[in-house]
């Protein structure tokens, strides 16, 4: 997990996802375990009376405030930019929750593309509620924030340590597609690009080097275009304009023995064709750790790496460790950006 901060950056914003899903608890659960270690300010987007009744009984941790953007007061703000706040006891995956956490994610991106928040943070979604609440055409989150950044020169990083300090570091090449559209979806200047923020996410993590492993599409990287051709005619055209750019970057290698290589250290990060092949591993030895980390946006944007868990929500039995390390990450990313 990442080392605190001494030093902050202006504010944190955080959206608090779906009402009905473990956003609202793991957030306020994370913000009390960060709130002694430094001096960020954290403004909180969703209901103030949810906001409220989870800070119930946190001996004090919450002195909540109304954000405004020239008030110095307080360390953790709240704000709803919807005129109307949530009915209570919405049942889950209610499309009222689903359109809400899409508002306090668009109000969130608005405050740190205006300059009134350095970073943001977005608990979890539920993608199929939001799609039943009308949003037909919602894909996910990184999706939704490249579009309101007005930019698609974006990619999707997980990454995540193990209880021995390990490292996996996967960026997406392609993020939520059906199997079936991967291999036409895939193309040599979305790898290039792909390469080109992971190796940058390196730098801006200031790790010593930015080596960056390419995992072929099909088994054993196609097998010399044996078993599959992507590898020969975008995968590897992708690599090698990426080393003659300068970036030290090797492949298209074989998916299950590049994570080996990776995680023993000897690749800072990889890139992956699809969500699956990327996310499996990074989950095995990261779940409670991990976090999702949109590169190429005009600001910091981070997210816990899991879901809305509605099955355990309500219940205080919410592990916030992934939300602790989305905001420690979000902080660094931030204070070293400013």
């Amino acid at each position: 997990m990442l080392t605190p901060l001494k030093s902050k950056p202006r504010s944190i914003a955080i959206a608090l996802g779906d009402a009905g899903g473990i956003g609202p608890e793991v957030t306020l659960k994370a913000v009390a375990a960060e709130l002694p270690l430094d001096d960020t300010r954290y403004l909180l987007i969703g209901d103030e009376s949810l906001f409220r009744s989870l800070a119930a009984g946190r001996d004090g941790a919450f002195s909540l405030k109304p954000f405004a953007a020239d008030s110095a007061a307080g360390r953790v703000h709240w704000r709803n930019p919807l005129s109307q706040p949530l009915p209570s006891g919405l049942p889950a995956g209610s499309p009222e929750a689903a359109r809400a956490a899409l508002a306090w994610v668009r109000h969130g991106a608005e405050l740190c593309l205006g300059g009134e928040a350095d970073a943001l943070v977005t608990a979890p979604v539920n993608k199929q509620s939001i799609i039943r609440s009308g949003e037909k055409n919602f894909v996910g989150q990184t999706e939704l924030l490249s579009a309101l950044a007005g930019t698609d020169r974006t990619s999707m990083m997980l990454l995540g340590c193990d209880d021995r300090g390990r490292w996996l570091r996967v960026a997406l090449v392609t993020t939520h597609l059906p199997i079936a559209k991967v291999a036409s979806s895939l193309s040599r200047e979305r790898i290039e690009l792909t390469i080109e923020l992971a190796a940058q996410a390196c730098r801006d993590l200031e790790l010593p080097r930015a080596r960056v492993a390419v995992c072929g599409l099909n088994p054993h990287a196609g097998e010399g275009g044996e078993i599959g051709s992507e590898e020969l005619t975008t995968i590897r055209p992708a690599v090698e304009a990426a080393r003659g750019r300068g970036l030290d970057v090797v492949g298209p290698m074989a998916a299950d023995t590049l994570f080996h290589y990776a995680f023993r250290g000897d690749y800072d990060a990889v890139v992956a064709m699809y969500h699956d092949q990327g996310l499996v591993p990074l989950k095995m030895i990261g779940f409670a750790t991990g976090v999702n980390w949109t590169l190429g946006l005009p600001f910091v944007r981070t997210s816990p790496d899991h879901g809305t868990a509605y099955d355990i929500a309500g219940r205080g039995q919410a592990d916030p460790s992934s939300m602790i390390a989305a905001i420690r990450l979000a902080k660094q990313l931030a204070l070293r950006a400013r």
